[in-house]
């Protein structure tokens, strides 16, 4: 089974990049891999770049997956918010580069990061369950709320809008958006100013900042697990 993170670290800086050939389908084997990753940049001290394969960021959970439903289902989702989780609360500055598309569970991530910068081009960044007929996760509610500029939290929720790279700006989806040529740079030279950061002072103030954000996640979650529950039963 071929790896579909690959991880590298130099001086003060983990590169995570995800690359399952194809849309970077958030299975199960992705979740793993993306949490060791995180463990060894963690474990070492430094800043994170995550980023996507050429020309797609992620276009969100493995729809297989999925759609077979049961434990497998639930379990995927609930690894896919908790990641988020994670990298909202990473005591390190993460910085995502965004390659190209972000859909779905993609988006979720994506906001995910502290700074995020996007490539140019003719891109989809959307939170798109509405428009596939799924009701938002609760969990994604709360990772949005806590980005999104207000007068596009219900646009891109409730109408699933379709922003492009420049439009995801003033959305509050990306920070900045580059070229693709500049993208790699860009996120690199922001990891190294971050890297300047004292650490502590960091990971203690977003503590402050994010804590609350991450409760609501996780209780969300489970508020959607116990309403997963109650229509299982009737």
């Amino acid at each position: 089974m071929r790896n579909l993170v690959g991880y590298h670290q130099a001086a003060a800086t983990a590169t995570i990049s995800m690359d399952d050939g194809k849309v970077n389908a958030l299975s199960p084997q992705m979740f793993g891999e993306l949490n060791s990753a995180l463990d060894q940049a963690e474990a070492a001290g430094v800043t994170v770049i995550l980023a996507g394969r050429e020309g797609v960021f992620s276009a969100g959970f493995d729809l297989g997956v999925l759609r077979a439903g049961g434990p497998q289902a639930t379990a995927l989702v609930r690894s896919g918010f908790e990641l988020s989780a994670r990298l909202l609360e990473f005591p390190a500055p993460v910085v995502v580069a965004c390659t190209g598309h972000a859909i779905a569970m993609g988006v979720f991530l994506l906001l995910s990061g502290d700074f995020r910068l996007g490539a140019a081009g003719p891109y989809r960044i959307t939170a798109n369950e509405v428009a596939i007929g799924l009701t938002m996760p609760r969990p994604a509610i709360e990772i949005c709320r806590q980005r999104l500029a207000p007068a596009h939290f219900n646009r891109a929720l409730i109408l699933a809008d379709v922003y492009a790279p420049d439009g995801a700006v003033a959305a509050g989806f990306l920070d900045r958006v580059v070229t693709p040529a500049e993208l790699g740079p860009a996120a690199q030279a922001a990891a190294d100013q971050l890297a300047r950061l004292d650490m502590a002072a960091h990971a203690a103030t977003k503590r402050r900042i994010r804590q609350p954000v991450a409760e609501a996640i996780r209780a969300a979650l489970e508020e959607d697990a116990r309403a997963l529950a109650a229509t299982a039963a009737t």
